[in-house]
């Protein structure tokens, strides 16, 4: 959601920061600003919509010291008024401060201010923090003590970068359940701020990620002189955390020759998986360690499963339940994170509790992973796309897909690389309880590599599929059918849809169209199809006859020998022969590549759709 990025350097930083911001459009926004810091000369510039205006806002200035933010609305309409940074400004004195998260009683500490004579220029949660930090600032020495001084009167989530006129040189940060990482170089003669690595490659891939409680304090004695940073905990004692070397490269978050980074990233897609199995394919044989070092230990304990995630990866879930069961004999069921702590569920023992995130961050997913271990849930496995984020440091075990950066907000390749890493711990658990064959392990491995080659074939398709998307242009609705196993694909494709062309879609398994969606059925909603030829082949035949009845015109994405022929009002792209299990991996990109080229038809900017965001770092 909202972006952090800050630095303080021998340079000038406001390309950086302006830079920055723009790497981290993709996690959605709509307004966005910065503060300088030269001297004591502490000057802000905001801009509500794309931070090209605030580029423009800002042009020719330049200043050693800066904080800069992306916003996505919480607390407060989209005005200039609330976007960050924001400023508490008298006696004096001006602080300002970017955070990401949300303060969650900062309706009391905005009344206690205010009793105290602070003045309120925004509706947002965010200028209580300058205000406490002003204010703190005038009973103590330094910076750094007013912000634990600060912090220590805060609830809730927060990253937070802070400047003050009566420190120059001085940049302080601080985290508590958001994500916040240093960015170091050679010679300190630098160092970068951000909430996400895909800010500072361009800068440095040596990086310090923070820790909950951390509070890193950078400063420079003399425009000469180093940076130097010192990171401490909410009391004041110096910690140490140590630093990595990112893969991440700045041409991994480059655009390319690609018109937008959805359709880079599903061209991605057969890499991605590739990179995500390469370390089973090459095996004759599989085994828990790919899951962590404690795996071959823990997965013997394992007798049901529990699938945490939200949005696209809440559908990966709902796929890996029929492969749990169906393979690995294991009883899973599948929660929206988002719901599941604000209700009363039954721990069970030998429950392996699976979350699954592309970033890591997913603030949901996060606290109910935290809700399931205090319920005494300690099998814990992540699935995520990050190495270094939140969720794998707060699990057990851990398998990264290899994914790399994923930009645009609608998700595709994540989620195909999400499926593969699934099925591959399906195959392990099964392996473990004695319920796979070495034959059938065999033959699972062999599917695997075919897989990449499989979706390269499936994305040549895509100009048939830019075709159909002229007949949605018009469109309002749209209804996505599937059966068993393909269900979830066609809830996967639904959400595609509608989050970035606008159309209203949902999504149903095919034998529930008579219990109530077919009474939405006409020739003014398109009807798109998941068929492949598995054993349910024939009863979703019979219910998409029943669509044609009463005038529906079908979109059928079909298998060779499903046995669904093009007709007046049925339209039909065949794949290839039939996947097995692996078959919704392939299904699943028809359906983003339909999604992608109707929002191109209708206008609309396919990396950027209005009102999300790809992180969802709060509640």
């Amino acid at each position: 959601m909202c972006g952090i990025v800050a630095a303080l350097s021998h340079h000038d930083v406001v390309p950086f920061l302006i830079e920055g911001l723009r790497r981290l459009e993709y996690r959605g926004y709509d307004s966005a600003g910065l503060a300088t810091l030269t001297g004591q000369h502490l000057q802000r510039f905001r801009a509500v919509g794309r931070v090209k205006e605030l580029e423009e806002a800002s042009a020719g200035h330049a200043a050693p010291l800066g904080i800069a933010h992306t916003r996505w609305a919480t607390h407060g309409a989209v005005t200039q008024d609330n976007a960050h940074p924001h400023r508490s400004e008298r006696d004096g004195r001006s602080v300002c401060v970017v955070h990401n998260g949300i303060i969650e009683n900062h309706a009391e500490l905005r009344e206690a201010l205010r009793e105290r004579g602070y003045v309120f220029a925004s509706q947002t949660d965010t200028e209580v923090v300058a205000h406490l930090v002003h204010e703190a600032r005038g009973r103590t020495a330094s910076l750094a003590e007013a912000v634990r001084m600060a912090r220590a009167q805060l609830r809730g989530a927060y990253a937070l970068g802070i400047v003050c006129s009566d420190d120059p040189r001085t940049l302080v940060v601080a985290r508590q359940a958001a994500p916040l990482m240093l960015g170091l170089t050679a010679h300190q003669q630098s160092v970068f701020v951000a909430s996400d690595a895909s800010a500072l490659v361009s800068q440095t891939q040596t990086l310090v990620y923070l820790e909950d409680g951390d509070q890193a304090v950078i400063t420079q004695v003399s425009e000469s002189s180093p940076v130097v940073v010192r990171i401490e905990d909410m009391q004041g004692a110096a910690l140490v955390r140590e630093s990595t070397t990112t893969s991440l490269t700045h041409d991994d978050v480059d655009l390319g020759p690609y018109a937008h980074y959805m359709q880079k990233e599903m061209a991605e897609q057969p890499g991605a998986v590739a990179a995500t199995l390469e370390t089973v394919v090459g095996a004759g044989s599989l085994a828990p360690g790919l899951f962590g070092s404690e795996a071959e230990g823990l997965f013997p304990q394992v007798q049901r499963v529990l699938i945490l995630a939200c949005g696209t990866s809440y559908h990966s879930g709902l796929v890996a339940r029929y492969w749990l069961e169906d393979i690995a004999g294991l009883p899973t069921s599948v929660e929206i994170a988002s719901e599941y702590r604000y209700r009363k569920s039954v721990a069970e023992p030998g429950t392996l509790v699976i979350t699954i995130s592309q970033s890591g961050e997913t603030a949901d997913t996060l606290a109910a992973l935290e809700h399931a271990k205090a319920q005494g849930q300690q099998l814990t496995l992540s699935i995520c796309n990050v190495p270094e984020s939140s969720l794998i440091r707060a699990s057990r075990l851990r398998f990264l897909t290899r994914a790399g950066p994923e930009i645009g907000v609608a998700s595709t390749k994540a989620f195909t690389t999400q499926l593969a890493a699934l099925y591959l711990l399906t195959l392990v658990l099964a392996k473990v309880r004695g319920v796979l064959s070495p034959g059938a392990e065999a033959e699972a491995i062999q599917s695997l590599r075919h897989l990449p080659a499989a979706l390269a074939s499936v994305l040549t398709a895509e100009p048939e599929f830019q075709a159909w998307a002229a007949e949605f242009v018009e469109k309002e609705h749209a209804l996505f059918l599937g059966r068993g196993i393909h269900s979830p694909i066609a809830m996967e494709g639904a959400l595609k849809l509608k989050e970035i062309s606008y159309i209203h879609a949902e999504a149903y398994a095919a034998g529930e169209l008579k219990h109530g969606p077919l009474a939405l059925v006409d020739a003014n909603m398109p009807i798109v199809a998941v068929a492949p030829n598995d054993q349910l082949a024939e009863k979703l035949r019979s219910n998409l006859e029943e669509v044609r009845a009463r005038g529906g015109v079908l979109y059928v994405v079909a298998d060779q020998g499903a046995g669904i022929e093009p007709s007046d009002g049925v339209r039909v792209i065949e794949l290839g022969d039939h996947a097995g299990a692996l078959s919704p991996i392939l299904h699943v990109v028809p359906l983003q590549m339909l999604a992608y080229h109707v929002a191109l038809a209708r206008g609309h900017d396919v990396d950027k759709p209005r009102n999300l965001a790809k992180s969802v770092t709060v509640e």
